[in-house]
């Protein structure tokens, strides 16, 4: 199998036989053996029984439901389970990818040797401000906390080496962030490619203005557990250690001075009318509660059935 197209689907009836017949016709001139991967995440209309008519008059098509809507990056992952095909592309079930740069990204992945490639939607006809600006601050973002130097993170429409998808995880709404999870399983191969952004033709976007915050969100957890995944305590212990070092000092200042004027016979102030103390009382807590913390998620860590799950690139 040359090529897998997995589409995540949710309430896209009327697009779903148009689509199938846009991808067979992008793909007729291309000498590819390839199937498309319908993933019915849990649709509240007809579109499992129209792709179920498909996979009828169409070998090529296959199809998985689910029994409850589980969100895009359950989709993903099991349609990558699922895949044969040596390169696996992504797409959305809504029109708005245009199946005719398959043959484009393949032959990235094929001649260029890239192990992901992404579409960047340069021109876009969802322009509203509320959209575009939003998207603009988020990719910025996930710039400079990935280091991958891509305009559009979460464009649906990607391609992949079989063996990218197969070894990488997709879960919660991850999906945004699929070339940082590749990045982090050893493949640091990423390129970019502009597509065309379809106007949207039925219905209307399933995602609000919510996915950008949760995208944030989910960004910083990816980082962190890129980061400090398997050594926690590098991150708490370290802050907390220094928090704790710093009411420890603060305190051991206070008393000190109090002592010096005290036996110098100096006016002097409590040590407990002192706004400072109550701030290095308030460091010290939060210090140790921080130092505990990385402790016991060092302790969660090391007995984590992945401590020594390593991405082996060859054997000799």
């Amino acid at each position: 199998m040359d090529l897998s197209i997995v589409i995540s689907v949710y309430n896209e009836e009327d697009s779903l036989k148009e689509l199938t017949g846009w991808i067979s016709e992008a793909l007729r001139e291309e000498s590819l053996k390839y199937e498309v991967i319908f993933v019915d995440d849990g649709s509240t209309d007809s579109s499992w029984e129209i792709i179920e008519e498909i996979t009828r008059f169409n070998p090529a098509v296959k199809g998985i439901s689910f029994r409850r809507n589980y969100g895009k990056s359950a989709a993903l992952y099991c349609g990558f389970e699922a895949a044969e095909g040596e390169i696996v592309v992504t797409m959305d079930a809504d029109l708005q990818d245009s199946p005719e740069e398959i043959p484009g990204m393949i032959k990235m992945i094929r001649e260029d040797g890239y192990d992901l490639v992404s579409g960047w939607k340069r021109k876009r006809y969802d322009g509203k401000l509320t959209k575009n600006l939003p998207s603009k601050l988020y990719n910025f973002t996930a710039r400079k906390v990935t280091g991958i130097k891509l305009h559009d993170m979460n464009c649906g429409l990607k391609a992949y080496k079989s063996i990218v998808v197969k070894n990488i995880e997709v879960y919660g709404e991850m999906h945004r962030y699929i070339p940082y999870l590749a990045k982090n399983a050893g493949f640091s191969s990423i390129g970019e490619k502009t597509v065309k952004h379809q106007p949207r033709k039925f219905g209307k976007s399933k995602f609000g203005m919510n996915r950008f915050i949760n995208g944030f969100l989910d960004l910083l957890t990816l980082w962190f557990l890129s980061k400090f995944g398997k050594k926690p305590m590098h991150f708490f212990g370290l802050i907390g250690s220094l928090m704790f070092l710093f009411g420890t000092l603060t305190s051991l200042y206070l008393i000190v001075q109090k002592l010096i004027h005290q036996s110098q016979g100096l006016k002097y102030r409590a040590v407990t009318d002192q706004p400072l103390f109550y701030i290095s009382l308030v460091a010290l807590i939060i210090g140790m509660q921080l130092f505990l913390s990385g402790f016991i998620a060092e302790l969660v860590s090391r007995n984590s059935s992945e401590r020594n799950s390593y991405k082996i690139k060859k054997r000799i």
